[in-house]
């Protein structure tokens, strides 16, 4: 509940079998605090638990198992619903990320597919254009607290990256490395 007040979240994915609670105590206490749509998750199957998730302020419930497209399907059907718009792509000199489509463009050229990680990582240098992003930060960004020590990864990583956004890969002008310590994304128009 208080990262629902500090996050303010567009929507809500909430499992009913929570450790050390049931999700379907929660639902009152996010009813009161944000108008974001909430969908439940669970294995319960038996009409009274839907129509009680329902009462108690959930806007959908999805029962397990399920795939991930049907999940995604809701969660956009839910946002529709809400209002919540598109969002815009993110620019940063002359490169433009749009996270939806998870492409990239640089100035004039052609704009290029990026695989999940890709996308994760170029939209944290993005944001952080100018800064210096530490390895362990990035390693946690793109693949959780599993990532940790994966160096080699995030180096294979950003090189696939410069393949794709770089006009030199061999002298990378974008995203630049400062040595032992991280990578940072230069927005200057090159």
């Amino acid at each position: 509940l208080a990262a629902v007040e500090t996050e303010q979240p567009a929507l809500i994915v909430l499992d009913l079998n929570l450790p050390g609670g049931d999700g379907l105590a929660l639902l009152p206490g996010l009813r009161a605090r944000t108008a974001a749509p909430v969908l439940v998750l669970s294995v319960r199957s038996a009409e009274e638990d839907v129509v009680r998730a329902l009462d108690l302020g959930a806007d959908d419930y999805l029962t397990k198992p399920f795939s991930p497209r049907t999940l995604l399907a809701r969660i956009r059907a839910l946002l529709r619903r809400a209002g919540v718009e598109r969002p815009e792509p993110l620019v940063s000199g002359d490169l433009t990320l749009d996270l939806e489509r998870r492409t990239a463009r640089v100035g004039e050229a052609a704009q290029v597919r990026l695989t999940p990680l890709e996308l994760r990582l170029l939209q944290l240098l993005v944001v952080s254009a100018g800064e210096t992003v530490a390895i362990e930060r990035l390693l946690v960004h793109i693949w959780g607290t599993r990532g940790a020590g994966e160096r080699q990864l995030l180096k294979q990583l950003v090189h696939r990256l410069r393949q794709k956004i770089e006009p030199d890969p061999a002298a990378p002008s974008y995203i630049v490395t400062a040595a032992g310590e991280g990578y940072r994304f230069d927005p200057r128009p090159h």
